[in-house]
């Protein structure tokens, strides 16, 4: 299988760590959806990373779903939990947080983009001031604990870790590290992954 995406990307990096850590055979392809002669757009009608390119030419998208099907091929780890439903419902819980703070970062690179008379100063501030929310209730969530839930890794970890890098690459300004010493600490033990280090040595 193949997957398109960006190092800059912080939701093709979840997909790719999601790859890595299950030991996924694939190959992963550097297609910036907006240069010419892409093959993204063809292969998924929104146009957007990441997409997974199955063996049978079928296409996988987006992120959640690309981590929901790649969870199922193999049980090591197993990074959804199965059969507590509470339990998975506290793993997505996660990823969306993550995926949120993803989000709100992307608009915020967004604007920073436009010509300064263009930039909607009130729309930064919102999704800068959601990020803050958002790293702050993390925090608090994860508090001492070693993985954001359970007892092992999930795709909790995995979704927090990419959110965390892309803040570090387009926020490198925003000090969550020193507002969150437990965060930190977490962040450091996640970066030592064989996966992690794969993901950002591209």
């Amino acid at each position: 299988m193949k997957l398109l995406g960006t190092n800059a990307s912080p939701y093709v990096r979840k997909a790719r760590l999601v790859l890595l850590e299950k030991n996924i055979p694939h190959t992963y392809l550097i297609d910036p959806p907006r240069e010419p002669g892409s093959q993204v757009a063809r292969v998924n009608p929104l146009g957007r990373i990441p997409a997974l390119i199955l063996d049978d030419e079928t296409c996988v998208f987006d992120s959640p779903v690309v981590a929901e099907y790649a969870d199922t091929l193999n049980d090591t780890p197993i990074l959804i939990p199965r059969s507590d439903a509470l339990a998975r419902m506290r793993v997505k819980r996660w990823e969306a947080l993550a995926d949120g703070i993803m989000d709100s970062a992307v608009v915020v690179r967004g604007e920073s983009l436009r010509p300064a008379e263009k930039q909607d100063a009130g729309n930064i501030t919102r999704h800068n001031d959601a990020v803050t929310r958002a790293l702050a209730y993390v925090s608090v969530q994860l508090g001492q604990r070693t993985w954001c839930e359970g007892s092992s890794i999930t795709l909790a970890d995995l979704a927090l870790a990419s959110a965390l890098i892309y803040l570090g690459l387009r926020q490198p300004d925003r000090d969550w590290r020193g507002a969150h010493p437990n965060l930190s600490a977490w962040f450091s033990r996640m970066n030592e992954r064989a996966s992690v280090r794969a993901s950002l040595a591209d």
